[in-house]
């Protein structure tokens, strides 16, 4: 018997606080909430386990199509690896699966952020402010106190001659470590104008 039908069938409701309350000192519009939630939050966790077994057997069926349709070709690879795009015969509807890595940097990060301040210092006459603006920018943490790979990474695609930043951008590539990958799973629709659109599976998009 679980707590919950326990204290029910001994006349009593936990609060919030841990405290066993009579049932006949509830308010009958307590209850109803109590009630309503929990019912609303059963809901909720079948859903989460519903679209998380549709991911898992998304993912699953998309990494064997990719190399059932690989070995045609005489290639073996394994399936579940890699951006993949599939779309119906049609073309109205689209699958994307897509593979992201949690990308972090290790102390050399540092390294490459004094070498570009010497050169920023060195500049200060000559450059302009727009790229001590993109540099800076690069380096902000957001609330959660977190820096941007992509901004960062991003600063490699400036081709700057002074041979310090040549050195920092290789102090930025020794820096990055990857730290695991998320696969993501997207469905699209083609509209009538010809664009896809998501189909959103995220509740609060619907």
């Amino acid at each position: 018997m679980d707590q919950e039908k326990q204290f029910s069938s001994t006349g009593y409701m936990e609060n919030h606080l841990g405290y066993l309350i009579p049932l006949n000192k509830v308010d009958p519009i307590d209850l109803a909430r109590d009630e309503l939630v929990k019912e609303l939050v059963k809901e909720a966790k079948e859903t989460q386990a519903h679209l998380s077994r549709s991911k898992k057997r998304m993912m699953g069926d998309v990494a064997a199509f990719v190399s059932v349709s690989a070995e045609e070709y005489g290639v073996k690879y394994g399936g579940d690896k890699g951006n993949v795009t599939l779309l119906s015969y049609d073309g109205r509807y689209r699958i994307s699966r897509a593979m992201a890595d949690n990308i972090t940097f290790d102390e050399r990060l540092n390294a490459a952020r004094e070498l570009i301040n010497q050169c920023l210092h060195d500049w200060t006459e000559g450059s302009p402010d727009d790229l001590r603006a993109i540099i800076d920018a690069a380096f902000d943490r957001d609330k959660e106190g977190k820096l941007s790979p992509g901004r960062i990474l991003g600063l490699r695609r400036l081709k700057l001659k002074d041979p310090r930043w040549r050195e920092a951008m290789e102090a930025i590539s020794d820096s990055v470590q990857v730290t695991g990958s998320k696969a993501y799973i997207r469905v699209y629709e083609r509209d009538a104008t010809g664009k896809y659109q998501a189909i959103p599976l995220d509740m609060a998009a619907i």
